[in-house]
């Protein structure tokens, strides 16, 4: 298992500042991936997502699982970049909240060339979040 700290993570995906969701991500020993976000409640997105209910954005939350799950591509990332070239079948079951700690769990499907299509679930304590199947594109810079 190779567990990597934000740190770490910031060596593999070019996100920075307000744009890195994980707090820690692992490539598992079967191959799946694994990353977690603790959602602190200052966040951007939940100034106004929603006054006195504060509740992750669907679209954060896919953003997070997309994250996660580069960590089964890291080795094609150097000099590229991981787009999203499509997001199917995703539904949101449970709302997440500030204290919450997302864990996503995500499997590589198929890849073809530059093209990885992952499943991949969100959970807290247990309970699935969010659930799909993420397509990605590793472009060269």
């Amino acid at each position: 298992m190779e567990k990597l700290n934000r740190e770490g993570i910031m060596q593999v995906l070019p996100h920075r500042d307000a744009m890195l969701l994980l707090d820690e991500a692992a490539l598992l020993d079967d191959g799946t991936a694994e990353g977690r976000y603790r959602v602190r409640g200052d966040e951007w997105f939940l100034q106004g997502h929603f006054p006195g209910n504060p509740v992750v954005p669907g679209v954060v939350q896919c953003e997070i699982i997309a994250q996660a799950s580069c960590m089964l591509m890291k080795d094609a990332i150097p000099g590229a970049v991981p787009y999203y070239a499509g997001i199917n079948n995703v539904r949101f079951r449970r709302p997440v909240r500030p204290g919450d700690t997302l864990v996503v769990h995500s499997e590589l499907v198929r890849s073809k060339m530059n093209l990885y299509v992952v499943k991949a679930e969100a959970a807290v304590d247990g309970q699935v979040c969010a659930a799909g199947e993420f397509i990605f594109m590793i472009a060269k810079q």
